[in-house]
């Protein structure tokens, strides 16, 4: 059996499913890099609101709360709270940089409809 060398392999099981892609962990690392912090790790969080009743809240914490799924994506810590852990399950977080879009997007495979803004699920 033969392995191409050119694949990257994740040995780190992602936090309860979320995965952060290359693309993103890079953005954040030059977030954190303009902020002159090291100390800081991104929260992926879901919280009530929006049209279809939850929405994704990302920001960078230092805190750790108790029952927080805390996994390294290649130098970037992602936490995950334990009550939002069951809405991420297999979620991608990404980071896109095109005409029509630039940020962090969430392809969440437990969303089962989104409002017409796409800011929130259900």
């Amino acid at each position: 059996m033969s392995v191409d060398s050119t694949t990257e392999v994740q040995t780190e099981k992602p936090a309860d499913g979320v995965t952060l892609t290359g693309g993103a962990a890079e953005k954040v690392r030059s977030l954190l890099a303009q902020e002159g912090r090291d100390d800081l790790a991104l929260r992926i969080a879901v919280q009530p609101g929006g049209c279809s009743g939850l929405r994704y809240q990302l920001f960078f914490d230092e805190r750790s709360l108790d029952g927080d799924e805390i996994r390294d994506f290649d130098g970037v810590n992602v936490v995950v709270d334990r009550m939002s852990l069951p809405y991420l399950h297999g979620a991608t977080i990404d980071f896109v940089d095109t005409i029509e879009k630039q940020g962090f997007t969430i392809d969440n495979p437990m969303a089962t409809g989104s409002c017409a803004c796409g800011d929130s699920f259900h």
